[in-house]
């Protein structure tokens, strides 16, 4: 397992909304704030994995990696960061 920096100086300014809190608890998984062709995107670690140079913000028992490219954008994580897919049969299923 890679190691990564557990200095969040780069996300101390960065706030999360209470129903994404309510989100990472319910799937109880560490998650990582990404780049999209649509902007900033929330997706757990098992889909997407944490790269050494992401800061690190920690939500409750669990810890959001952020990428470095977005961290130094965001204020807050928001619920229009949670992809949402409306495919039960792929597995998805919804928000």
């Amino acid at each position: 397992m890679p190691a990564y920096s557990s200095d969040s100086s780069g996300a101390s300014h960065i706030v999360i909304a209470p129903d994404v809190m309510d989100y990472i608890e319910k799937r109880d998984c560490d998650f990582r704030v990404c780049t999209s062709c649509g902007g900033p995107i929330l997706l757990p670690v098992r889909i997407k994995p944490p790269k050494k140079s992401d800061v690190l913000l920690q939500a409750a028992r669990h810890t959001i990696y952020i990428s470095i490219h977005q961290a130094r954008f965001l204020d807050e994580i928001r619920s229009d960061m949670i992809p949402f897919y409306d495919d039960e049969q792929a597995g998805y299923g919804l928000r």
